[in-house]
């Protein structure tokens, strides 16, 4: 259970925005940090991380600066633009929407 094929489309997204809303990270912190919050039942996948942050970057929900890690390794630190704020928000909201249709129908009669 949760592989990253099982993640609603455009749910990863939303995980991304949330996770850097408070501070930037790298790639390899987003991804231990969404796993860590869930419980450890969602699991991101390079292969699924980073075709993400590229398509967010290209939409400018996000930018890129290379920083040093705490390991004293360069890395890509992803942090939100003002634009991927109210993305954040937008798909916030969204989610709400869906979730909660979704339960209604998972939970009816």
């Amino acid at each position: 259970m949760g592989k990253p094929s099982d993640l609603v489309q455009g749910t990863l997204d939303l995980l991304i925005l949330k996770t850097i809303s408070l501070e930037p990270k790298h790639g390899w912190a987003i991804a231990k940090r969404i796993q860590q919050i869930s419980g450890e039942v969602l699991q991101v996948q390079q292969g699924s991380l980073y075709p993400a942050l590229h398509r967010l970057e290209q939409q400018g929900w996000i930018r890129a600066k290379w920083a040093e890690t705490d390991t004293g390794r360069n890395a890509k630190f992803y942090s939100l633009t003002a634009t991927g704020r109210t993305q954040l928000a937008t798909e916030k909201e969204n989610w709400s929407r869906l979730s909660g249709a979704i339960n209604l129908v998972v939970q009816e009669g």
